[in-house]
């Protein structure tokens, strides 16, 4: 049986190397490191995935934004899909935004930055032609509602707003996106998750 010294120390060591994770697109493959602590740590998650995919197949946008970033699979996969594109990350969480800063600069995407912000109330007001988010799944209405009003306000007209959400929250997003955007369309259902569009109208 090991010593609690040991145990420690196989404990710290194994903190001190968080996941790496590789992120193929069409024409690179990044490689992100995650933090303990962070949402999905150790991989992509489901969720994610599905909204990723869906993304590829999107036109480029002049600028887009990620909102609750992570440790920045979605904000970097639209940053290295569209290197023409300038892409803001926005997470609240401090350790979440360190990382994407340094994922950001391992992967050498200049067109990308990252800000430390509750919502969006610290981002720049720039109008966004794309807003992308794996919306919380344990928010609450409320948050969820902040959230979305938030991307409305920065998106420009005609501007996307695309996010996923866990298949329980499926008709809740679907009247929100109604009642707040005034049109919907589900663009991908999968197994446990959807991905969701609503557009800023002109």
């Amino acid at each position: 049986m090991p010593t609690p010294d040991k145990s420690r120390r196989t404990a710290r060591d194994h903190l001190a190397s968080p996941p790496q994770i590789l992120l193929p697109l069409p024409t690179r493959t990044l490689t992100l490191t995650s933090a303990w602590g962070l949402f999905s740590a150790k991989s992509i998650d489901e969720g994610t995935a599905l909204l990723l995919n869906e993304v590829q197949a999107l036109d480029s946008p002049k600028n887009a934004l990620d909102l609750g970033c992570g440790y920045g699979p979605i904000g970097l996969t639209l940053a290295g899909l569209w290197p023409q594109a300038q892409v803001t990350c926005v997470d609240k969480d401090l350790l979440a935004v360190e990382t994407t800063r340094a994922n950001i600069a391992h992967n050498q995407l200049t067109n990308a930055t990252v800000v430390l912000s509750p919502g969006l109330r610290d981002v720049p007001a720039d109008h966004y032609d794309l807003i992308c988010s794996n919306l919380p799944a344990q928010a609450g209405n409320e948050a969820l509602d902040e959230l979305l009003l938030d991307a409305y306000d920065h998106l420009s007209p005609g501007g996307s707003l695309v996010v996923v959400v866990v298949s329980g929250l499926g008709q809740y997003i679907k009247r929100r996106l109604t009642d707040l955007f005034g049109n919907y369309n589900k663009a991908k259902q999968g197994s446990r998750h959807l991905v969701a569009e609503a557009i800023r109208e002109p």
